[in-house]
């Protein structure tokens, strides 16, 4: 079994701090990062259940908050702000380009509820990093017709059959022109709290991630920059 390291990050976005938990091996198939719209629950969250899901198929994650403790207790609107929240993100690619243990791994996003509309801004802004989006459920017609249409990774929709919002996610869905799948997890809402609808989310999660993660050209030529430095 894959050997992780765990370590509680920091994040710095802008004017505030976003917390993380990364759990790293060289010998992971890619790096997945997990937006979390609850804040700093990274051990019990569903998120992290899903975290966990995708370690054992052989991934690292990176699991972080996409709110700060401040915003989740006084401010609760921040959740609904998906240009904020994608900008976010857009901050988390803009660290990783300068953690070369990180970027040198093929990196795919994993986002749910208002998280899938920021991850869905993200992507149409600065598509040079990932290479496999998974929405769960989520609302990502939030993001808008421009930036839907405008992702190209391949992009995987899961969501309960019982989701009342499910109109609006194929809506969306049908709106993305990358290579995209729908998959439906029977008797689950968008919480996929019923006994095993986690676990079969995650399960489609990881086979997308192993069939559609690899590096990108942006990664190749970030890894070719490092290597043409000279030794110090």
């Amino acid at each position: 079994m894959m050997k992780l390291r765990h370590t509680p990050i920091s994040i710095a976005a802008g004017p505030v701090w976003l917390e993380a938990l990364q759990a790293h091996s060289p010998d992971a198939d890619g790096l997945i990062l997990i937006a979390q719209n609850s804040v700093g629950n990274h051990r019990n969250s569903r998120e992290a259940h899903f975290a966990r899901c995708l370690q054992n198929a052989g991934f690292a994650t990176l699991l972080f908050d996409l709110e700060t403790r401040y915003e989740e207790t006084r401010d609760p609107d921040t959740r609904y702000n998906t240009p904020l929240l994608g900008h976010r993100i857009n901050t988390l690619f803009d660290w990783l380009r300068h953690q070369p243990t990180l970027v040198s791994m093929p990196i795919g996003l994993l986002a749910s509820s208002t998280g899938s509309a920021a991850a869905v801004r993200a992507l149409a802004k600065d598509p040079e990093l990932v290479s496999a989006l998974v929405c769960r459920g989520g609302r990502p017609g939030l993001a808008g017709i421009s930036p839907l249409r405008q992702v190209s990774c391949p992009t995987l929709m899961i969501v309960g059959d019982r989701d009342e919002g499910l109109g609006n996610i194929r809506q969306a869905y049908d709106l993305l022109g990358c290579t995209k799948a729908w998959r439906d997890v029977p008797g689950t809402d968008d919480y996929f709290r019923e006994p095993g609808a986690l676990d079969d989310a995650a399960t489609l999660a990881a086979e997308w991630f192993h069939a559609h993660l690899a590096l990108t050209p942006a990664q190749r030529t970030l890894a070719a920059g490092d290597s043409s430095q000279p030794a110090t």
